[in-house]
């Protein structure tokens, strides 16, 4: 009727609020909400539920307290007061500044398991992940689904919801009694610091701060500006439920300090939009294009996204020409950058070498590791699927096209890693040529001296030079086919011949060879006493004494040789056996000595005299 009041009912046949009109105009607006009741944007009445918001290093409590982290620490969000019933973490690590901390992941704790919720998307249970959709999932009293824009947690019990998008995570409903740096649903003067909520999961170190050389491409003016749109439409809807300050301090204090990349920027606004419509129900439109924040991140994209490209435990997933990737955290980089390599040093072992590359180093430099190989192009790199990290290998039966070279005292296998050859045909390349030259080494032994006294019948040397190492020894017997190894009792006779065996265990003995180039012996335990006798000369018999034989010399990693067993004339009873060794790379070259027989002069060596038969009991030390 005319001049009435007449009711708007809207959208819902039981509206929080009613709008009273006259013909002309709006009156009055009416809500029929309770005293702790809020008219939300679906027009029905419900007690607002409280949230706290992690984004950035920043936890903004329920009511609107601010936290900022500045290590890389994990911190108790929330837990029932008195209670062991569940615990909320946030932990928090370094992206691509040391010294600016990112919400990294959350760990709820609950009797008898722990969840971990990642960025990706990824829910590990136990070291196992978890596959989620959209329909939930109750586990261990918990429903656990995940969409195109993040993971959900329901807590039935506590009459709490969890979100988690990688990125920040926001709790939201109305729990019970709680307490962590989250605040107190019922009590907003109660007060917490990091230093009490800092958890014990926290990784050794993590309250080591480091700081960053200045980037350039941060620009705080700029950063201030963008992140103070939350205090423009669209986000001024939520005002009235959601204080935008401590999300507009959260963007600021971070994009200050870090490059507005991988779409960090647009993670605050993000941040306070789901704050706002887990309060509210309110649905701010097209707040991205509004902002710049058009980009379709992580979750929004299914074959590009976080969630389908697992990072490790050193990389983290980034934004990248519209694509993501993993990229390497700072703390990892580090070590790699101060000395402009790529990954580890070469692993040298026994009979084979390793290097290991680390896939988000190669990233970086536009690197694709599937086109790397070692100089032979069927060795290819193998990257491990958990760590990515790249191995290139080669061994005695895979050699790769190692090369052996000998510098001075030194036995060299080099191999490189290179890319494809790049003459495929194209006019032009993007890549930079790539090589990475590596090898291992041997050291030629020194002479070793050996004391011929009755106590040890062989003589042992551990060799090592860098990862490499093996085994030299020496060990004497008493017949040919080296059987009657001579021993502390053993009596041996003047003139009695005796074989002394000379083998490298270790050594590859399909790349080099050990080659006996002298041995002498002497009264005193000094291998340059005036005394000496000489029993094998540049790696053969010595030619005054018939006695001295030799097998096998260079021919592989042990040889022999004997002789007939003396003593020096008027000097004392100790003999003193020196042998000098080398080591021959057998690749293209032989390393048998040459030894013309039918030379040889056939006399004995004036030095020593052989005297009447007598018992002396020898031996090998050191």
């Amino acid at each position: 009727m005319p001049g009435s009041e007449m009711p708007n009912l809207g959208p819902s046949a039981e509206p929080c609020s009613v709008e009273l009109c006259s013909l002309s105009a709006v009156l009055a607006n009416v809500t029929a909400c309770g005293p702790e009741e809020v008219c939300q944007a679906d027009n029905t009445c419900a007690i607002p539920p409280v949230v706290c918001t992690v984004t950035g290093s920043t936890v903004i409590g329920f009511h609107g307290a601010v936290h900022s982290v500045q290590d890389r620490c994990a911190y108790s969000l929330m837990e029932p007061e008195g209670s062991a019933s569940f615990n909320l973490t946030a932990a928090f690590r370094e992206r691509r500044r040391t010294d600016v901390p990112l919400l990294d992941h959350l760990i709820l704790s609950l009797p008898g398991v722990t969840m971990y919720l990642e960025q990706g998307g990824r829910v590990r249970v136990g070291g196992e992940a978890l596959v989620l959709n959209s329909t939930a999932q109750l586990m261990h009293g918990v429903e656990l689904s995940k969409d195109q824009t993040g993971v959900t947690a329901k807590f039935p019990s506590s009459n709490m919801t969890l979100f988690f998008d990688g990125n920040s995570a926001h709790v939201a409903g109305l729990p019970e009694a709680v307490e962590g740096l989250c605040g107190s649903p019922s009590n907003s003067s109660w007060t917490t610091s990091l230093t009490a909520e800092k958890s014990s999961v926290s990784l050794p170190g993590c309250e080591i701060q480091s700081q960053d050389s200045v980037d350039s491409t941060i620009n705080c003016n700029r950063s201030t500006d963008h992140c103070n749109l939350m205090r423009q439409p669209p986000f001024s809807a939520c005002h009235e439920h959601t204080d935008p300050e401590p999300y507009i301090s959260a963007c600021t204090h971070t994009l200050c300090s870090y490059p507005s990349v991988d779409g960090v920027d647009c993670h605050f606004l993000e941040a306070y939009a789901k704050a706002c419509s887990l309060k509210t129900k309110v649905t701010l439109e097209d707040w991205r294009s509004t902002s710049g924040c058009c980009k379709i991140l992580y979750f929004h994209s299914y074959w590009n996204s976080c969630s389908q490209q697992p990072c490790s435990d050193h990389e983290f997933c980034g934004e990248e020409l519209g694509s993501t990737r993993c990229f390497c955290r700072a703390l990892f980089a580090t070590k790699y950058n101060a000395t402009k390599s790529l990954g580890d040093p070469t692993v040298c072992r026994q009979d084979s070498a390793s290097v290991v590359l680390a896939g988000c180093l190669l990233d970086d430099k536009g690197i694709d590791f599937s086109t790397l190989h070692l100089k032979d192009p069927s060795c290819k790199g193998h990257m491990d699927p958990q760590s990515h990290l790249v191995t290139f290998s080669f061994n005695s039966s895979a050699p790769c096209g190692t090369e052996v070279m000998r510098n001075n005292s030194q036995i060299f296998y080099e191999n490189s890693i290179m890319s494809l050859n790049s003459s495929s045909g194209g006019v032009i390349t993007r890549s930079d040529q790539f090589q990475i030259d590596f090898s291992c080494k041997y050291t030629q032994p020194e002479v070793r001296s050996v004391s011929f006294r009755i106590q040890d019948s062989s003589v042992v040397q551990q060799l090592v030079s860098g990862e490499w190492n093996y085994t030299l020894t020496m060990s004497s017997f008493s017949d040919a086919g080296l059987l009657q190894l001579v021993g502390p009792n053993t009596e041996i006779l003047l003139n009695q011949t005796v074989w002394l065996q000379l083998e490298a265990v270790g050594l590859d003995g399909n790349m080099v060879a050990m080659v006996t180039d002298s041995c002498w012996a002497t009264n005193q335990a000094s291998p340059d006493s005036n005394l000496q006798y000489d029993l094998i000369i540049t790696g053969c018999p010595n030619p005054a004494d018939d006695t001295v034989q030799m097998q096998g010399n260079g021919q592989g990693t042990s040889s022999v040789f004997s002789f007939n067993m003396f003593e020096f004339s008027g000097a004392s009873s100790e003999i003193y056996l020196h042998c000098k060794l080398e080591l021959c790379p057998t690749q293209g070259q032989a390393c048998t000595p040459s030894c013309g027989g039918a030379g040889r002069r056939r006399r004995r060596s004036a030095i020593y005299t052989e005297g009447n038969a007598a018992l002396i009991t020898m031996g090998w030390r050191n």
